[in-house]
């Protein structure tokens, strides 16, 4: 046994070189920090007042998508677009895709590559056809569904069947499984993974680059705590090569409410030192520890295992404060809501994704405004970008993470953090905080 810097220094390369190929989900996903959706963009309507489908693109805000806007997202910093996209509504009665949505689909695709961004495509809310039908499902509605599914991720998977790594597919977007209907939960569970399972088979059988895809799958509501109780992933015939999908806006009362309610009230400000003394709008639950909570579930079910999360929507609201509030603090609770999300979520697996609408009002969720190519919420983007750059991918920094325990453990650990019974018989490990390679 023997401890070589030059053989450590040679694997570190070795693993960044290897990140950057992208052969698994897990090199992939540490290469896709950190994400940006396109929302309220190709996922809008049904709008059936529109004469042209194309118009859908701007009828939940007023940009149409160009190569200049994915050009300043990718100078902003941000590696991989999240396109939320509607295709059952672009459907015809034998469920074909029309050409014309597929074209325009493909066209803003292509503007992330272009830029060598990644991209994570997916079927999202889309009239609710299949994400709002557990509620009411029957064994035939259930086949249906997952004969449908298949349908259109053939379509798509066909249309993009020569694209490298960097487009990756997400069969849904938020099912509404498991979620108020405990009684017939497992029930819900069965039919998602059925969905999820057509999605798979469909996207692998079309061949070509989509045998060795990325697929991401999500769980039930895509809430981490449902996940985290009652999720298993599907399968897939490919190995290391599916990620899974959860989304998070809590403290709900700080993150999405717009009124105070008999039963509760808004909350302005979020995080240590951010509360205003006398205010009845401080935070009172949700704060640091409950994210650092959230995403180490994440870890210990799913990313310390080898498959990634990915975070596909996250944000908070941020809001012009009423005559008597401080916008200060209430400026410095959003930078520090958006940091410790981004935190937490790279240094547990997990790839963050900001939701972002491209309104620039209050309250508002947006980031960057597209139509002025600017940053509208500056401590907001200050927050995802320091919150990223806070700490390392730990799929690449496993041995800075491990080094963090106390020297005098006697434990030992893989490179990915994961603790060892005892020493093990060959190859690399870490113990006291040291590389060793037998």
């Amino acid at each position: 046994m023997k401890r070589s810097s030059l053989f450590i220094t040679a694997f570190i390369a070795a693993t960044s070189f290897t990140a950057l190929q992208a052969q698994t989900a897990m090199e992939v996903a540490a290469d896709m920090v950190p994400g940006w959706n396109l929302g309220n963009t190709l996922e809008a309507g049904p709008c059936d007042w529109l004469s042209n489908e194309l118009d859908h693109e701007t009828a939940w805000q007023e940009t149409k998508t160009t190569q200049k806007i994915i050009d300043y997202v990718k100078e902003m910093g941000f590696r991989s677009v999240r396109i939320p996209c509607a295709w059952y509504i672009h459907m015809d009665q034998n469920y074909n895709i029309s050409p014309v949505w597929m074209d325009r689909v493909q066209e803003v695709v292509d503007y992330c590559i272009k830029d060598s961004l990644y991209v994570v495509l997916n079927d999202h809310w889309d009239s609710g056809w299949v994400e709002s039908s557990f509620k009411e499902q029957t064994p035939t509605s259930i086949s249906k569904n997952a004969f449908i599914m298949g349908l259109m991720w053939k379509q798509i998977a066909l249309r993009f069947k020569d694209y490298d790594h960097h487009l990756l597919f997400a069969g849904l977007n938020e099912p509404d499984a498991a979620g108020d209907n405990s009684e017939h939960r497992q029930d819900d569970i069965d039919a998602l993974i059925k969905y999820e399972q057509a999605f798979i088979n469909a996207v692998r059988q079309t061949g070509g680059n989509n045998a060795k895809r990325i697929l991401v799958v999500q769980g039930p509501t895509t809430n981490i705590d449902l996940t985290y109780q009652y999720y298993q992933m599907p399968t897939d015939p490919t190995p290391d090569a599916l990620m899974l999908e959860v989304h998070f806006y809590s403290p709900y009362n700080f993150c999405q409410m717009t009124n105070d309610e008999w039963w509760g009230r808004q909350a302005y400000y979020w995080g240590a030192g951010n509360h205003v003394e006398g205010s009845s709008y401080n935070s009172t639950w949700g704060e640091e520890d409950y994210i650092q909570s959230q995403m180490r579930q994440m870890k210990s079910k799913f990313s310390s295992k080898g498959i990634p999360v990915i975070l596909g929507e996250y944000g908070t609201l941020w809001r012009s404060m009423p005559e008597g509030e401080s916008q200060e603090k209430h400026d410095d609770s959003v930078y520090a809501w958006y940091r410790a999300v981004c935190r937490y979520s790279v240094y547990n697996g997990i790839v963050p994704f900001v939701w972002d609408t491209n309104f620039c009002g209050h309250p508002s969720g947006t980031i960057i405004d597209r139509k002025t190519l600017t940053i509208y919420n500056q401590r907001a983007y200050d927050g995802i970008m320091d919150g990223c750059a806070s700490v390392k991918w730990p799929y690449i920094s496993a041995i800075d993470q491990v080094q963090e325990q106390p020297t005098t453990s006697t434990g030992c650990y893989t490179l990915t953090g994961i603790r060892l019974d005892s020493e093990p018989d060959k190859g690399l490990y870490i113990k006291e905080g040291k590389v060793y390679y037998r």
